[in-house]
Formats: C-alpha cells, sequence, structure tokens
C-alpha cells in the first residue's frame, strides 16, 4: 500500500462523515393528525371543494397508514401515490369492479378519460363526497368514504356507465352495470339520470329503474326500489325531486312525481304523487300530518339533514 493511503476503512468512514457534513439526515415527517374528526365542509376561503376534499383525503390516509402499517401498501397504491382525486378513484373503481376478462387497466382508462372529459362529473364526486361526510354519523373520513362506502363507489360507476349510455356505447354500459351490480349489490341503470350530492347509505339492495330521475341532494337508504308497475314501456320511473329522504326498503312504483324535501318512510310503498315538503308513510303510503301555518319555518330539506322521525313528535295522526 502507497505510503499516506488510508486503510479502507478509514476511507469509508472518512466518506461517510463527508457525506453527512453536506447532505444532512432528512427533518422527521410531521406528527400524524389527530384521530378525531375532520372538517365535514371546506371553509370559505378553501380552494375548490375538490382540491379541498383531495387534501383532507391525502391527510387522512397519511394519518392512517402511519396508525395501521398493515393498510399502509393499500393506501399509498389507492390515494398517496397519486396526483389527483379522478386518479386515485378510477384507480380504486378499476381495482373493485374489473375481473378476468374485464380487465382493470381497461376500466382506469375508461373511467379517468370519463371523468377527465365532465367537470361535472368531478364536481359530482367531490359533493357525494361532502353529503356522505356530513350526513352519516358512521363516516369518520372522506377517506372511509373513497375507500369503504359501496354506495359512494357505486354512484360513481353509474354516473360513467350513464356517459357511455349517451355516447349510444351501450353494450358496455350494461356490461358496467352489470358488474357493479355483482360488486355492490346496487343495481342503477346506465340510462337512470342521479343529481349530485347524492347518498346511498349502506346502499345494500338500492334498485333504480332505466326513465327514473334523482334530483341533487337526495339521501337514499339500503333496500328502496324506483321501479315500474309491470311490462309498460316508455317513461315508467319515479321522478325524485331535490332533497328528499327516502327511508330503508320504501318501495316507490311507477311514473309518480316526489316533490322536493319530501319524506318517504321506511318500508312505505308508495304509487301516487308525494307533494313537496310532506311526509308519506305506510303500504299503501299516506300523507301524515298538514300543511305549515304562516308562522312556521320551513325544517331542513330531509335529505340533508336526514331527519326520520319528527313527523312522529309534531302531529298527533300517526298511530301504531
Amino acid at each position: 500500500m502507497p505510503a499516506g493511503q488510508p486503510h479502507a476503512h478509514e476511507a469509508g468512514a472518512a466518506a461517510a462523515n463527508h457525506s453527512n457534513h453536506h447532505h444532512p439526515a432528512p427533518p422527521p415527517p410531521p406528527p400524524a393528525l389527530p384521530a378525531e374528526v375532520v372538517p365535514a365542509y371546506p371553509p370559505p376561503e378553501s380552494e375548490d371543494d375538490e382540491t379541498w376534499v383531495w387534501t383532507q383525503i391525502k391527510a387522512e390516509a397519511r394519518r392512517d397508514a402511519d396508525a395501521e402499517p398493515a393498510l399502509a401498501s393499500f393506501l399509498y397504491a389507492t390515494v398517496l401515490s397519486h396526483p389527483s382525486l379522478p386518479r386515485s378513484l378510477s384507480f380504486h373503481l378499476a381495482n373493485k369492479l374489473c375481473s378476468s376478462t374485464l380487465l382493470s387497466t381497461l376500466l382506469y382508462d375508461l373511467f379517468l378519460a370519463t371523468l377527465a372529459a365532465h367537470p361535472s362529473l368531478r364536481a359530482a364526486v367531490a359533493a357525494d363526497l361532502l353529503a356522505a361526510r356530513s350526513r352519516d354519523p358512521a363516516c369518520v373520513g372522506f377517506s372511509h368514504c373513497l375507500l369503504n362506502y359501496k354506495g359512494f363507489l357505486a354512484i360513481q360507476a353509474h354516473r360513467v356507465a350513464h356517459v357511455l349510455w349517451a355516447q349510444q356505447r351501450r353494450p358496455l354500459a350494461l356490461a358496467l352495470q352489470s358488474r357493479v351490480a355483482d360488486v355492490f349489490a346496487v343495481d342503477i341503470h346506465p340510462a337512470a339520470v342521479v343529481g349530485k350530492g347524492i347518498l346511498l347509505d349502506h346502499a345494500t339492495g338500492v334498485v333504480i329503474g332505466e326513465t327514473a330521475v334523482v334530483g341533487d341532494n337526495v339521501s337514499i337508504l339500503h333496500h328502496v326500489t324506483l321501479g315500474g308497475t309491470g311490462k309498460a314501456v316508455g317513461d315508467r320511473h319515479p321522478k325524485i325531486g331535490d332533497g328528499v329522504l327516502i327511508g330503508a326498503g320504501a318501495t316507490i312504483l311507477g311514473n309518480v312525481k316526489i316533490g322536493a324535501g319530501a319524506k318517504i318512510g321506511a318500508g312505505s310503498v308508495v304509487l301516487i304523487d308525494v307533494p313537496a315538503r310532506s311526509t308519506a308513510v305506510g303500504n299503501p303510503a299516506r300523507l301524515i300530518g298538514g300543511k305549515k301555518t304562516e308562522g312556521e319555518k320551513d325544517e331542513d330539506m330531509p335529505g340533508e339533514s336526514m331527519d326520520h322521525t319528527s313527523f312522529i313528535r309534531q302531529w298527533s295522526d300517526y298511530t301504531i
């Protein structure tokens, strides 16, 4: 060894010291978010709803990955590795709905291209996430809804199927409807028109027919049917106004109109129109209560307040 040349281990140590001198260790990551509930609505000064909700989802995913290492890979692959909410949602839906013959890569490209081409669909995604977070006390965060709420996922897949239907790509739209029914137990015809701010709570067994229309800010519980009355063709399914609440197991049949802010009690069978801001219960359904007096203020829209039972307290003609 030439004179003055350091031993290998000495050279390595010197290089390490030199490297440490010029490349300090990165600072520790910020502390995880507290486990308590995150805001349900963006503050007035925040960015647009989609950007704000996506920021919340990523923060929740980082917190959960730190708290539960068993989910770290899943959360990275599904949320944290993606630059935007549409990409994360497209990836998650594609992996949920793929089969041996309907490949996840095909579905990912389909979902992402549709969301990219239709800003109204992206706005509806954010509105649906906000609806679930604000109306369902069991929803502990936006990421929980995105990853685990099959009602939310079924609605987003339906929106894509509806675009395909309008583009005359009907075999693919129907194939997507079938996969959603198989995976999520939610059956929505691709032609059905669905608004934004929709909550399918629990969602199992929800059926929405071909010519049905569902307005904005509507909440529908499990085993609800918006169906026809038989073999009639044409416009034959219910029209649900904005802010309507439909209780679990309710059945609404035929081309009937449910007015804005109406409430359909659990297990009811509705065969005729229901006026706005009224409550229908029973089989067959009947209206409960009466019109408000001039001094009374309208209650919150039931589809947003999720108030299933105020009519029992307010009116005396409810009997068991």
